[in-house]
């Protein structure tokens, strides 16, 4: 059974329900003289909401529904009846799911946690029937209020996953390998680069009480944050996360070098929006298992000078072996511990709109 397909970028339209009609009635009843004026008010049109939903992980239901629309306000009747007010719709999306206005771009929710919703289109208020204008002096009113318009709007849903912390570097770094070994996840592994083309999630856990997620991000090359290979498309996921594992492969076959490939990466991380290259990151050497040479092993020392001259922590792991694993593992979560949970000043102001 194949995975579900991964979307993170959504152009939805959505309408709100119009308001009912007031209603235009006099009384009409046998035996009774003087009837009154008895039109009801119209219904209220139903709104709609954006709302973050445990468990979705993809805007992927978004590519065959584009168009959500909330129900109309019935016209109100005689004998003051109330028309019913159409139903609210909610619109689902994950955890994480920015909203923009899709004519300016600007950012009007970022629904970060589970239950948090925006309102994205009111709905038109019901008009008032003719019983409403009834006065000592205008006994008999003909005056009615027609329904509220609908609100019609576009939006950019765009998702950032949320994750503790991000794995980054070339293709083949071995970023799938490491969260398969440290994590929950399942991620495809294979011996060719872009293995990995949608991001992974994992979540690691330290012991009983400490836990984190790791998000496996596809590789980077030179070039990625003006859109060069998987590019931007994934590079957005990086930027919520509170630190960086930018893994470094240091096998013999590859080239560029190891130092070469740390230093492309970390422009590449400078570019892009969001300020990546501010974050927290530890350096991980990986595929130590295959250094055989003394001129292997001088290529990992090259790295590690170079790291450290950056004032970066570095640590260098075998996935496969196992070999510094777990000092990775509590690595992480110390730096994590060093790093304050607060809101990321690269990140858009939240303006989600809260309703009970």
């Amino acid at each position: 059974m194949t995975s579900p397909q991964f979307v993170d970028h959504a152009r939805i339209t959505i309408t709100s329900g119009a308001g009912g009609h007031g209603c235009l009635s006099f009384r009409r009843e046998k035996f009774v003289p003087r009837g009154g004026p008895d039109g009801g008010d119209g219904g209220d049109g139903g709104s709609v909401f954006i709302e973050a939903e445990q468990g979705m992980s993809t805007l992927v239901s978004f590519r065959y529904e584009r168009l959500f629309q909330a129900e109309r306000g019935r016209h109100g009747e005689g004998a003051n009846k109330r028309g019913r007010s159409g139903e609210d719709r909610v619109v689902k999306v994950p955890p994480g799911t920015l909203v923009r206005d899709a004519d300016t771009g600007e950012v009007l929710a970022d629904l970060r946690l589970p239950g948090e919703r925006f309102l994205a289109a009111r709905g038109g208020r019901g008009g008032r029937g003719n019983a409403r204008f009834a006065t000592s002096t205008n006994q008999a009113p003909r005056r009615v209020e027609s329904g509220g318009p609908a609100e019609e709007r576009s939006f950019v849903l765009e998702l950032k996953l949320l994750a503790d912390v991000g794995l980054v570097g070339f293709p083949n770094a071995g970023k799938s390998t490491l969260i398969s070994r440290i994590s929950d996840a399942q991620p495809k592994i294979a011996g060719y680069p872009f293995t990995t083309l949608t991001p992974h999630l994992g979540h690691v856990v330290v012991d009983e009480a400490l836990s984190y997620i790791v998000a496996d991000i596809p590789g980077l090359i030179e070039g990625a944050s003006h859109g060069a290979g998987l590019g931007t498309q994934f590079l957005r996921h990086v930027e919520r996360t509170r630190v960086l594992l930018h893994l470094v492969e240091v096998s013999p076959d590859a080239e560029p070098g190891p130092v070469e490939r740390f230093d492309i990466v970390e422009k590449e991380l400078a570019l892009a929006p969001g300020r990546l290259s501010d974050k927290r990151r530890l350096v991980v050497a990986t595929k130590i298992d295959t250094l055989v040479s003394e001129e292997d092993h001088e290529r990992l020392a090259a790295l590690r000078r170079h790291c450290e001259a950056k004032g970066l922590g570095f640590i260098a792991i075998s996935a496969v072996t196992g070999e510094h694993i777990r000092d990775l593992v509590t690595s992480t979560a110390r730096l994590l511990s060093e790093t304050p949970q607060g809101a990321d000043p690269a990140d858009p102001a939240r303006s989600a709109e809260e309703t009970s």
